[in-house]
């Protein structure tokens, strides 16, 4: 078996290579992609062009949820722990993409709301769910299109959001959180997780990511409180933490 491995690997890589191409391709021909973020071209170099952000931006995210070793770096258990019980609450997953947490919240949570800006990628999300999930518990999981600017939950819908690999791509953070708070119910929880601003063997460019210490600068400034940040749990990343605020 020894000998085959080279080739194994080789047809591993080859195949990746494929699929994030196609995915690119199909990112490119899409109307709405891009939500106006700073992303860099080819050369690493800062660009304004609207078609250069939505390619780069979506290149990102996407590697970063067909990565084979995701469940490894990014600690879904760990992260689950993290949220507490779940039982009787709702949970939206803003970004949820692949459904990577959806799918395993929908095994702890009264229900899941799944958001994405991309219909295929609702119209996706629902086929996991009949696939992935035993029918006793499908309908906790319900996929949610929304715009880049909102996150379309109803008043004091979800008692937490979940925010995964998403936040560096919304525009006007601090009017989106504020906006979010509604949607969120008395002492529910907004849970942001990114990337450290630093060098990471996954994860978008470095130029567009956002530090932690900024996010809960955002975050004060959108009136949430007791905000914690944790950067040891995960390698990669941070965890944000943060309350929705008595006034909001």
């Amino acid at each position: 078996m020894a000998t085959h491995l080279p080739y194994m690997r080789l047809f591993t890589t080859l195949t990746n290579c494929i699929v994030l191409s196609s995915m690119l391709l199909l990112s490119a021909c899409l109307d709405g992609t891009s939500n106006g973020s700073p992303a860099s071209d080819r050369n690493g170099n800062l660009s304004n062009d609207p078609d250069t952000q939505s390619l780069r931006t979506t290149e990102g995210l996407r590697e970063d949820y067909i990565n084979e070793n995701r469940v490894i770096w990014q600690k879904p258990d760990l992260v689950l722990d993290l949220m507490g019980n779940l039982d009787n609450k709702t949970v939206a997953d803003i970004g949820a993409g692949s459904g990577f947490f959806s799918t395993r919240l929908a095994r702890k949570a009264k229900k899941v709301i799944a958001i994405d800006i991309d219909p295929q990628t609702i119209e996706n999300l629902d086929s996991i769910r009949q696939m992935e999930l035993p029918e006793n518990i499908q309908d906790r999981l319900e996929p949610r299109l929304t715009e880049p600017d909102v996150a379309n939950l109803k008043a004091g819908e979800a008692n937490v959001v979940l925010i995964v690999n998403t936040i560096i791509y919304i525009p006007n953070r601090i009017a989106y959180l504020k906006k979010l708070s509604e949607g969120i119910a008395p002492g529910g929880q907004v849970i942001i997780i990114d990337f450290k601003k630093k060098r990471t063997p996954v994860g978008p460019p470095n130029q567009i990511r956002i530090p932690g210490f900024q996010i809960e600068e955002e975050l004060y400034q959108s009136g949430y409180t007791n905000i914690k940040v944790n950067d040891t749990s995960l390698d990669f990343q941070y965890v944000v933490i943060a309350e929705k605020g008595a006034a909001q």
